[in-house]
């Protein structure tokens, strides 16, 4: 996913080549689009209701002048901007066009939003229904990857780490609980717990949980993050584990969840590093083969996170699971 241009010197036939790529009205459009997240070629397509033939050219000239760059995914490929990394020339420059591109009025922005959001659930619809048809057998599911008694005792010493000496410990918020395995433990560190899912099969295995338990401070809330908007500024801690590679948009995520901190408060992500076993997709209801630690730092920087400690733990059948801590100053 690197550019074809030096990141210690920018040459003039390089800069120009990259401003005339980014002048373009639409290609400005697509690279506005890609800062949400990735996107595949027909996805593209609908969103801007173009051909695919004229869809791939613009991507090919933003590809050629180091503003878009590819990722695999199975046998799947998808757009999105390059990673920025370094405060060489070239990223400098690359980072203040993204910024004025983000920045910009677009008039058919509201016509664009409204088809990425069909794309967006269209993705979250199919994910919904996988687990709709396998939330009686999800231990089994998720086994075939990592099950959460591989890495539950990472997790639980990373809470111990995070609330370790802090007397007043109110709200803690799951995304994704799954089973509800990391629940009782939020729920001993927590005065309340919020258990949110966008999937009510998974939700009922956790209300299971908590009702077995009698855990009376935890709720389970049908939905997304940005439902919790009206308790923005409320949560000391939140969590999303082996969630992401299921969500149609995962840096959305991190935007969700920094407003819904408070100041001091914590994000643990847990989930897998890239690998290719394609497999996951249809077997476990994937919709992501994994994420490189360097885009998971940036989308947090971006949401206004700095990071914290990881940890790597590699399992037998070739996954890794990355354990990242990120906390908002």
């Amino acid at each position: 996913m690197s550019t074809q241009f030096s990141t210690t010197t920018i040459q003039q036939p390089d800069l120009a080549k990259a401003c005339k790529a980014a002048g373009d009205p639409l290609r400005m459009s697509i690279l506005k689009l890609l800062g949400q997240g990735a996107f595949g070629v027909l996805e593209l397509c609908r969103v801007f209701d173009i051909k695919q033939s004229s869809m791939s050219h613009h991507l090919k000239i933003l590809a050629q002048a180091g503003l878009a760059s590819t990722q695999r995914e199975g046998n799947s490929i998808f757009y999105r901007r390059p990673l920025i990394q370094g405060n060489e020339p070239f990223n400098q420059w690359l980072s203040a066009t993204f910024s004025a591109i983000d920045g910009s009025e677009d008039e058919a922005h509201a016509q664009v939003q409204a088809a990425v959001t069909e794309v967006l659930q269209e993705r979250a619809q199919a994910c919904a229904e996988f687990f709709a048809r396998h939330a009686e057998d999800f231990k089994e599911q998720q086994d075939l990857i990592a099950s959460h008694d591989q890495y539950g005792e990472a997790l639980n010493e990373l809470l111990n780490s995070v609330t370790s000496g802090q007397t007043s410990l109110t709200q803690a918020l799951e995304i994704g609980p799954g089973e509800g395995a990391f629940i009782p433990a939020l729920s001993q560190h927590f005065e309340r717990v919020t258990a949110l899912d966008i999937s009510p099969d998974m939700l009922a295995l956790t209300q299971q949980v908590v009702n077995q338990q009698s855990l009376l401070n935890v709720r389970c809330v049908l939905g997304e993050a940005d439902q919790l908007d009206d308790e923005k500024g409320g949560y000391q801690f939140a969590a999303a584990n082996m969630v992401l590679h299921h969500v149609p948009a995962p840096k959305t995520i991190f935007q969700q969840v920094a407003g819904l901190l408070t100041k001091g408060g914590s994000l643990l992500i847990t989930d897998l590093c890239p690998h290719e076993q394609t497999w996951a997709r249809e077997s476990c209801g994937d919709l992501w083969l994994g994420f490189d630690p360097a885009d998971l730092t940036a989308w947090a920087r971006e949401a206004g996170l700095t990071e914290g400690p990881s940890q790597f733990l590699g399992l037998r059948n070739g996954f890794q699971i990355q354990f990242r801590l990120f906390h908002k100053e």
